[in-house]
């Protein structure tokens, strides 16, 4: 019997999709979920994710490396936000990391109930891909979209996912979203980077002089880490 693979274009969206989804798989591309898998691959031992800056700054006073992002900028008060090349850095190998962004975090707060939690992006894609098709569970991707709002990042990535899962002969989707993030993959796969040149969140970071993060989030299988939710914190799958 075949599982379902199905695609949730917004955090708003998610109460109309989340029942019966064993695992949810949170969506960021530009920039949490990217800068999450480029963490855990260069050495970091954990990452928390939280959904306010409260919470941030209640771990920044008990010591913790935090990053805070809002809008694309790094909130006032805190050092770095998630730019995936913060996240690299040495001083960050084995230790545990608190973030908190506009978007993603948001997504990993209002699911963390109703599924196991995996982090995907462009950068994961196959790693995760072929850690998901051996699964024999239901599957949910969650975009993190843009404020409430669709953006066009997430959904293709998404339905990256869901196109490789159906092709594996072992998925079926049932909604039209789902039908429609596969169609968007399909006409970005062979040019990522000319479709997403006009996509709102590219150009609010350009704007930023964020070029080279932008490259870094679109490049495809970079990373070969699944990171997974577990007791609140962001660990490699391997390590669990």
């Amino acid at each position: 019997m075949k599982n379902r693979i199905e695609v949730c274009f917004s955090p708003r969206d998610f109460d109309l999709y989340k029942e019966g989804f064993e695992i949810i798989v949170v969506i960021d591309v530009l920039r949490a979920t990217t800068a999450i898998c480029a963490g855990l691959a260069n050495g970091v031992k954990a990452i928390i994710p939280v959904d306010s800056i409260e919470k941030a700054l209640d771990y920044k006073e008990q010591g913790y490396l935090v990053g805070a992002e809002r809008k694309g900028q790094i909130v006032e008060g805190f050092d770095f936000g998630n730019s995936p090349y913060s996240f690299m850095n040495t001083k960050f190998i084995d230790k545990e990391v608190v973030l908190t962004t506009t978007n993603g975090t948001k997504s990993i707060e209002i699911s963390k109930y109703s599924g196991q939690i995996v982090i995907g992006s462009i950068v994961n894609l196959e790693a995760l891909t072929n850690w998901l098709v051996k699964q024999n569970k239901d599957i949910l991707c969650l975009c993190s979209g843009w404020q409430d709002k669709f953006n066009l990042e997430d959904s293709i990535c998404a339905g990256a996912i869901a196109d490789i899962l159906i092709k594996s002969g072992k998925f079926y989707s049932d909604e039209d979203s789902t039908i429609s993030a596969k169609y968007l993959f399909q006409q970005a796969k062979t040019n990522p980077f000319g479709l997403l040149k006009a996509s709102s969140h590219r150009r609010r970071l350009k704007n930023l002089n964020l070029n080279k993060d932008i490259r870094y989030c679109l490049t495809p299988n970079q990373l070969k880490v699944v990171p997974i939710l577990k007791d609140g914190k962001l660990i490699l799958l391997n390590e669990e």
